[in-house]
């Protein structure tokens, strides 16, 4: 398997476990969305990781994939890109501090970020999925 697929499932399924999360504390199952929470974490962990490698050894070896779109596709795919990476740096933060309230039992605090981080973790799952399909998938060949 190709490293951007595996980035992108890796992404997709931290989208599913955040939104099974969610929707397990809204039904009262704390334990629950504890462990599927921790999935979400250990799955963009794993993610993070993949993509650095991928990034850092593989893309010196083989080059950059260059986006080829053009018209409208093109700046709508960089906002997309560039929302993404902004907002990917600033979930690691955001999820570390809103799992170690949990952890702490601080739960009323970890109530408030979770609303904050919740989205913006959601957002970036989807949009990298999104990155994946659109450079990898719906990219216009070289001419």
């Amino acid at each position: 398997m190709k490293l951007p697929l595996l980035n992108a499932c890796l992404n997709a399924s931290s989208g599913v476990l955040l939104v099974a999360g969610l929707l397990a504390i809204k039904a009262g199952r704390p334990k629950a969305h504890e462990r599927l929470m921790i999935g979400a974490l250990v799955v963009s962990t794993a993610f993070l990781a993949s993509y650095l490698y991928y990034h850092f050894v593989e893309v010196p070896r083989t080059g950059p994939t260059r986006f080829r779109g053009v018209g409208w596709v093109r700046p709508a795919y960089f906002a997309m890109l560039a929302s993404h990476v902004v907002l990917a740096a600033t979930v690691v933060p955001l999820a570390l501090r809103t799992v170690f309230l949990a952890r702490r039992g601080r739960f009323e605090a970890h109530k408030r970020w979770a609303k904050v981080t919740f989205p913006i973790w959601l957002y970036v799952s989807v949009t990298g999925v999104l990155v994946y399909l659109v450079l990898y998938v719906w990219n216009p060949p070289a001419q």
